[in-house]
C-alpha cells in the first residue's frame, strides 16, 4: 500500500515534468490524423468516437483509439485495446509496448475524454506526442490545450465545441 503511493508520487512528479516542458504551437496544419483517450470505466459507447472521427473529416484507418480500466481483467475481455494500472511503472515507464507505440504517434489532435482524477490517465494525455490536445475540464489544465467544460454524457455537445474551435483555428476545413 505504501509502495503504491510512492509509485503515483513518482509518476505525479513525471507529469509535472512533462507539463513545464511542454510547448504548444497552435499551427494552421489540417487534422488528418487523431488518437483518443478514454475512460472504459465511466464510458463504454466506442461508435460515438466513430461519429466524432467523421465529423472532424479523419478517415478511419487514421483513428486510434485505446481505453484504459482501473479494473484488472474483467473488462479487459470486452474491449480490444484497454489498459490497467499494470501497465505502468515508477517515474512514468510504460511496460507495454503497444501502448507505447500510441504514445510515440505523432497525431495532429489527441482527445482525451475522461473525467475521473486518475493519475494514468493523465499521464497518457502528458506522455502522449500529439501536436494538440482535446479533452474535458480536468483539475490540471495545463494537460490539454482546449477545454471543453461539458459534462461526460453530453457527448454530442462536446462533439460540436471541439468541430467548431477546431475550425476556428483553422485545422479543419469548412465545407
Amino acid at each position: 500500500m505504501i509502495l503504491k503511493g510512492f509509485k503515483e508520487k513518482s509518476i505525479k512528479k513525471h507529469i509535472n515534468k512533462l507539463l513545464s516542458e511542454r510547448y504548444v504551437n497552435v499551427s494552421g496544419k489540417q487534422v488528418e490524423s487523431l488518437g483518443i483517450i478514454f475512460n472504459l470505466d465511466e464510458l463504454d459507447n466506442f461508435e460515438q468516437f466513430n461519429t466524432l472521427a467523421s465529423c472532424l473529416k479523419v478517415k478511419p484507418n487514421k483513428l486510434k483509439v485505446i481505453a484504459f480500466s482501473s479494473n484488472k481483467k474483467e473488462t479487459l475481455k470486452s474491449w480490444d485495446v484497454c489498459f490497467n494500472p499494470d501497465d505502468f511503472g515508477w517515474k512514468g515507464a510504460i511496460k507495454n509496448s503497444e501502448l507505447q507505440t500510441f504514445l510515440d504517434t505523432k497525431f495532429d489532435v489527441l482527445i482525451s475524454y475522461y473525467e475521473a482524477d486518475i493519475t494514468e490517465l493523465k499521464l497518457l494525455t502528458a506522455k502522449s506526442k500529439a501536436e494538440f490536445k482535446v479533452g474535458l475540464l480536468q483539475t490540471d489544465e495545463r494537460i490539454n490545450d482546449l477545454i471543453v467544460k461539458t459534462n461526460l454524457k453530453e457527448f454530442n455537445v462536446f462533439k460540436d465545441e471541439v468541430f467548431k474551435y477546431l475550425t476556428i483555428l483553422k485545422k479543419i476545413k469548412n465545407e
